[in-house]
């Protein structure tokens, strides 16, 4: 089996370069017409499952798939939540006295979903859910942050690691029930 994990498109512009988290909110612009390029990109593959997080920005970008099979939407392919701090940049956090050490540490002193609730939540719903689907190709889109996740607990990396991993807006990885990730 092969899970292609696609990030959500290019979201409105005052939540780019945000901690987004759980805030629904759509796609720019750019971002549907990349999510068009992304959909053409991929038009060769037979999808026999489509995963989807519930919130606006995966579902526009799936929108430009125009699939004709059944769709699973699902919290558990959300982002992480930051509570308070959503919305917010890096440097708005730093001002309000959170320092940055280490991306896990950072991580935990933010608001929100915990660290550890998070990854168990993301992983479970990977390992319990979607690999236990009998099919050839499986269509996943997601948040930067979930993927980023799911491969440093298959491959044991820091999250330092995997979030130095480049994920831009409309890109994926692919995971082979073989090989892993293949990033």
């Amino acid at each position: 089996m092969i899970v292609y994990f696609v990030r959500h498109s290019e979201v409105i512009e005052p939540y780019q370069g945000k901690y987004n988290g759980h805030i629904d909110i759509g796609l720019s612009k750019k971002g549907k017409e990349d999510a068009r390029k992304l959909a053409k990109k991929l038009k060769d593959i037979k999808f026999d499952m489509v995963f989807c997080s519930d919130l606006l920005r995966t579902r526009q970008t799936l929108e430009a798939f125009d699939l004709d099979i059944e769709v699973i939407y699902t919290k558990n392919l959300r982002e992480k939540s930051w509570g308070v701090h959503e919305g917010k940049s890096f440097e708005e956090i730093q001002k309000e006295g959170i320092t940055y050490t280490t991306f896990e540490k950072w991580i935990e002193d933010l608001d929100g979903e915990r660290l550890e609730s998070y990854t168990k939540r993301v992983w479970d719903y990977f390992k319990n859910v979607i690999l236990k689907q009998d099919a050839k190709n499986i269509l996943v889109i997601t948040h930067a942050g979930v993927i980023k996740t799911l491969i440093s607990k298959e491959k044991n990396m820091s999250l330092d690691e995997t979030f130095a991993i480049s994920l831009p807006y409309s890109g994926y990885i692919i995971y082979d029930t073989q090989k892993g990730f293949i990033i």
